[in-house]
């Protein structure tokens, strides 16, 4: 049987499409604000409201909106009819109660009590949730993820627990990056909203740091998700889906918790997940990337809109402008630290401090006083100049050089344009291994007597094989001698 879409299960929930419409029209601030009172009222009134309660709540609201205009609607045809406050306030209880924000249940006595509804409450949870989000953070989430992957204990021991374990978290660690990209999107708002310097740095200094880069900007730095994340999905398809005695564990988890499916049944949940869990860390470096970018063009724009505000704005900039010209008088050629400065012209700026506190200073080299220096012995006997040319022959034999790289291929069997594969090479030793670094080293050189030819190069599709040396392994190449 084919699952209902999300609108047909929503508008049963909540009885037709009224529910929603209050939010949409010109009076949507008018009943996002009686909606907010009603609910929050309600929420200590576990037995209810007194209808009469509610309509005195709607019209304190209303007097607060002079604007407000009744809609037309062919359901309320007294609207026009209603001239003061009051009287507009009990339409506009029935038109709540309409509309499903508001429930009168029927009662033996004569009371009449309003409830607010429960979707109701979820809704307004929801509004409020936009209107003051929580600062962004950046949790260990996404890494606990790539570590219960790669813990073969857990995964032998508890695989179904661990993808349902990983599937929690990584949804998680999703809605903790998608907070961050609309945190650094509502910052680059209100960045370009503001109109002075002092608002400016704040802005950077202050709620950017605070909320952004100390808080979760520079976890998500340090997570180094790049290098971990193929891991872990890689891990989910070698261990996991292409490990028959995994899928049958797991498959036999999943029928124990739900004894009345079918094992093809459990075995497709198994799938599902799996698939799901590879699905969703795909998306997290993508995400990553947009936080990277919307971080960049944050900075960009608080940038260029600190020069915008510093040259419209700043009435005080002749006054520094003196102030300045006026200690390059007084300090030219002079040396002097901030404890000793000269008496110089009072500087009335206001809220004046510095962002980075006095470690932002620059700090001069400490400078050690001068030592006299012992006289080397200029006098040379045969004994020395044969230790320095034998050192001097050592140097040259032992360098990293393209004539050693040369060397070191003509050693090698064959003649010009036979070619020598890198398993066959002759490296014993660590003048072999200094050898093989040389020959790489310098293979792209003008005068490299050789090219290589690396199989990396030649198949880009699938990972190169490695050839292991004596105390090494390179990934496989050829050379060719000229």
């Amino acid at each position: 049987m084919p699952l209902d879409h999300l609108s047909t299960a929503l508008f049963r929930e909540t009885r037709g499409t009224g529910f929603f419409r209050v939010l949409a029209g010109r009076n949507a601030a008018f009943y996002v604000d009686v909606l907010d009172v009603l609910e929050t009222e309600s929420a200590e009134r576990p037995n209810g409201m007194a209808r009469e309660e509610v309509i005195a709540i709607i019209a304190e609201v209303l007097e607060s909106h002079p604007g407000f205009e009744f809609e037309a609607d062919p359901e309320l045809p007294d609207a026009t009819l209603a001239t003061t406050v009051r009287d507009k306030a009990r339409l506009l209880l029935d038109q709540l109660l309409k509309c499903r924000w508001l429930d009168e249940p029927p009662r033996r006595d004569w009371r009449r009590t309003i409830h607010f509804d429960a979707h109701g409450g979820t809704l307004m949870a929801a509004l409020r949730k936009i209107a003051h989000p929580d600062a962004a953070v950046f949790t260990d989430k996404l890494i606990a993820v790539c570590a219960m992957l790669a813990d073969e204990v857990e995964l032998a021991a508890r695989p179904w627990q661990t993808v349902e374990n990983c599937l929690s978290s990584v949804r998680e660690g999703l809605n903790e990056l998608r907070s961050m990209q609309k945190t650094v999107q509502r910052l680059t708002r209100r960045q370009l909203e503001e109109d002075t310097l002092r608002g400016n740095l704040a802005m950077v200094f202050d709620d950017y740091s605070e909320q952004m880069s100390h808080a979760c900007y520079a976890e998500l730095v340090r997570a180094r998700l790049p290098l971990r994340l193929p891991e872990a999905a890689r891990r989910i398809h070698d261990r996991l889906s292409a490990d028959a005695g995994a899928m049958a564990e797991m498959q036999t988890e999943v029928l124990r918790r739900n004894p009345n499916i079918a094992a093809e049944t459990a075995r497709a949940r198994v799938r599902e997940a799996l698939d799901e869990l590879a699905s969703l860390l795909e998306r997290v470096l993508p995400m990553a990337d947009e936080i990277d970018r919307r971080t960049a063009d944050f900075t960009r724009r608080s940038l260029a809109r600190f020069r915008y505000l510093q040259d419209v704005t700043g009435e005080r900039r002749t006054e520094m402008k003196a102030f300045f010209e006026t200690a390059n008088r007084l300090l030219a050629g002079k040396r002097v630290s901030l404890s000793e400065l000269p008496d110089l012209p009072d500087l009335r700026v206001p809220s004046v401090k510095i962002p980075g506190g006095l470690d932002s200073l620059y700090a001069p080299p400490v400078r050690r006083a001068p030592t006299e220096q012992e006289a080397f012995d200029d006098s040379a006997n045969d004994d020395d100049r044969d230790e320095g040319l034998r050192g001097m022959e050592r140097a040259l034999r032992e360098s990293l050089s393209v004539g050693r790289a040369n060397a070191f291929v003509r050693s090698l069997p064959g003649r010009k344009g036979d070619t020598v594969c890198s398993a066959d090479l002759p490296v014993a030793g660590e003048r072999g291994l200094t050898d093989l670094i040389s020959l790489l080293l310098h293979a792209e050189s003008a005068e490299a007597r050789y090219r290589i030819e690396a199989n990396r190069v030649a198949d880009e599709d699938s990972p190169p094989p490695v050839d292991a040396l004596d105390g090494c392994a390179v990934e496989r190449f050829k050379i060719v001698k000229k």
